[in-house]
């Protein structure tokens, strides 16, 4: 399976202790470095996260954060403290037989004392798995788009291989006529300064010019490196590093051909083979 390095995920859901919402966010990057924010409630658990988001994403630069929103305060279970609030009246009465014509103390006054009525703890074990549990989902959901993306970024890689095979059967095709006529050119250009230049000089400098023509060599590894990029392609996994070195030795026999060209036919594939690697590289710089 190709990996794009390009993916958005965004995971929510309410739970016991309050609302938890998962972003993230994944774009290229050399290496693999993640990016968290998480609120302070939670901030224990970063050692977690970045293991699991390491543990299932090999390369790329991810972007991942946490909102918690505790749940309302209506909803949350109240209990009192009824040592504090037996405390509380047992003061009040004593006050009252000091105090001259005392007011009556009530139990909405009770309750309003501070640490009287108490929310609920949240189960923060509870709360830290529903968060590893939702950040399970939304690396799910963020790998899934990353395949289905890096399977476009394939056919587009693929074709571009395609297209680069075209124009290598253009140059093998044209070739022999090519280096025919090259020969011609160059049979009558001695032809006419045969007898003011030394034939062993001359000599050299003819096998110098057809070996400086004859690109079979970089046919051959051009065909060789597509082949590899298909190869690599097929095997899936984490491969981007490995296609950018292929586009580079791809572009260096592309570079070799336009240099050795002596017919614009070769030289406007050369031409072609570099605007094709240009695009393969492209889209490489996204995958995985």
């Amino acid at each position: 399976m190709i990996y794009s390095m390009t993916a958005f995920s965004r995971q929510e859901e309410d739970t016991d202790n309050g609302r938890l919402v998962w972003e993230l966010r994944s774009v290229n990057h050399r290496f693999s470095e993640v990016s968290l924010r998480l609120p302070e409630e939670l901030r224990f658990l970063e050692p977690q996260i970045r293991e699991r988001v390491a543990n299932r994403i090999n390369r790329g630069k991810i972007d991942a954060t946490l909102r918690y929103q505790e749940g309302p305060a209506t909803d949350q279970p109240m209990e009192v403290d009824m040592a504090l609030v037996g405390k509380l009246a047992h003061i009040t009465r004593e006050i009252d037989q000091i105090v001259y014509n005392p007011s009556p103390v009530n139990a909405i006054e009770i309750l309003q004392w501070p640490g009287v009525l108490q929310a609920q703890q949240k189960n923060i074990d509870k709360l830290s798995t529903d968060t590893l549990a939702l950040l399970d989902t939304a690396l799910n959901d963020l790998l899934e788009t990353r395949a289905r993306e890096g399977e476009k970024l394939r056919a587009v890689v693929e074709a571009r291989c395609d297209a680069i095979d075209e124009q290598v059967k253009v140059v093998e095709e044209r070739l022999p006529a090519i280096m025919q006529a090259t020969r011609g050119r160059l049979e009558n250009r001695l032809a006419e300064i045969r007898d003011e230049v030394d034939p062993n000089r001359l000599e050299q400098e003819v096998v110098l010019l057809i070996n400086k023509a004859d690109v079979d060599e970089e046919i051959e590894r051009l065909k060789a490196h597509v082949d590899e990029v298909r190869r690599v392609l097929q095997q899936g996994g984490p491969v981007g590093r490995r296609l950018d070195f292929l586009m580079q030795e791809l572009n260096r026999e592309a570079n070799t051909l336009g240099s050795k060209s002596v017919h614009t036919d070769t030289t406007a594939v050369s031409v072609e083979l570099k605007v094709l690697i240009e695009q393969m590289r492209e889209q490489i710089q996204n995958i995985e």
